[in-house]
């Protein structure tokens, strides 16, 4: 006597946004991997990208600081000044590596393989922001060490530390667009020039009322100005905080920044 089998069950269809979403969060770890690991393999760049502000700060104090009066220790007014410009070396080291992935080939290979595209740039904006935040932190180490106090108190150093990675991911996706469209990676250097001297047009070095009528309007109405006044008065306990601007410029710039490079990546591979 034979029985005869139940047809076995069929399965539940997983919900089609999770294996998307696992093969994104994959290949995006997978391509935060391949690009910290380069940053490891490339010193000289790490070298300088963490190197630069820290002689910046020492320059800035030890060599200008007494002649620069701002109503203050010129060390506890430098120093969310240097903080900010350190967006603009790991920038620079951004569009660097992304030119070299466009131009070298490494980008037309992995349109060949099933890597998600979006891990792509994803991978070098977590690298590029890691190093940004290396060397943030060696700057507020070695500010201690020359003299700089804070006021601030736990939620304080929270907020800053918060305002200061939207702001380091804002212009990295902003160095991510200079490099798709620069046609070298030396190009891509030079194009990041911008990104590094944006802070000495700003309030981070000396205080705007000081300059020139036109200068003066130019660095009152970019962002620098107000990231780095609001992250001074937190950190120091001092007037002039306007958070709501400060917010509104990083978040608008992160905003059309990636998706300015979404569409630059786009149009790449229709070449």
């Amino acid at each position: 006597m034979t029985t005869l089998a139940a047809p076995p069950t069929a399965a539940p269809a997983p919900a089609p946004w999770r294996p998307r979403l696992g093969w994104t969060v994959h290949d995006t770890a997978a391509m935060v991997r391949r690009s910290l690991r380069r940053t490891l393999r490339e010193p000289d760049a790490l070298f300088l990208s963490v190197a630069l502000p820290v002689i910046l700060l020492l320059l800035f104090v030890y060599v200008f600081g007494g002649a620069i009066e701002t109503g203050s220790a010129y060390v506890d007014y430098v120093v969310p000044g240097i903080v900010l410009l350190c967006a603009g070396f790991g920038a620079a080291g951004t569009a660097v590596t992304v030119a070299a992935d466009m131009t070298e080939g490494l980008v037309e290979r992995l349109r060949t393989t099933p890597v998600h595209p979006a891990a792509v740039l994803t991978g070098h904006v977590v690298a590029g922001v890691a190093r940004n935040l290396l060397a943030t932190t060696l700057v507020v180490g070695l500010a201690h060490l020359v003299g700089f106090r804070a006021a601030a108190g736990p939620g304080d150093w929270l907020r800053v530390a918060g305002l200061i990675v939207l702001y380091v991911l804002a212009f990295t996706w902003v160095a991510v667009c200079l490099g798709l469209v620069a046609s070298s990676p030396e190009a891509a250097s030079g194009y990041a020039m911008t990104l590094q001297f944006l802070p000495y047009l700003s309030s981070a070095f000396v205080p705007t009322d000081t300059m020139p009528a036109v200068l003066q309007a130019v660095a009152e109405h970019q962002p620098v100005t107000p990231v780095t006044d609001t992250v001074r008065a937190w950190l120091l306990g001092w007037p002039g905080a306007d958070p709501w601007v400060a917010l509104a410029w990083c978040v608008g710039i992160l905003v059309v920044a990636r998706a300015a490079a979404v569409v630059l990546f786009r149009r790449s591979a229709r070449r």
